[in-house]
């Protein structure tokens, strides 16, 4: 596997396990304390940062490749050197 497919489901799993938390936080109560709130939205945070990259991944892989510059003639060597600049102190 790819290192992007990894880190595609690796993001899927993060999202669904961040948002899954912040329901369960919701339907035991424990959201409804100050903890509980930093928590639900810890987890929110969490999921909207790798939903971010989520969709920064796919946006990238949509776009078109891009198009290989033409592939230009070596340049003639001349038989003479060039002369050495003089520099200036």
């Amino acid at each position: 596997m790819s290192d992007r497919g990894f880190l595609f489901l690796f993001s899927i799993f993060m999202i669904v396990a961040s948002l899954g938390a912040a329901v369960w936080l919701g339907i035991t109560g424990q959201a409804l304390t100050v903890d509980g709130l930093f928590l639900v939205l810890t987890a929110l945070l969490t999921a909207l940062v790798f939903l971010l990259y989520v969709v920064f991944m796919i946006r990238r892989a949509m776009e078109p490749p891009p198009k290989a510059a033409p592939a230009k003639a070596p340049a003639a060597k001349s038989a003479v050197p060039a002369a050495p600049k003089e520099q200036t102190i």
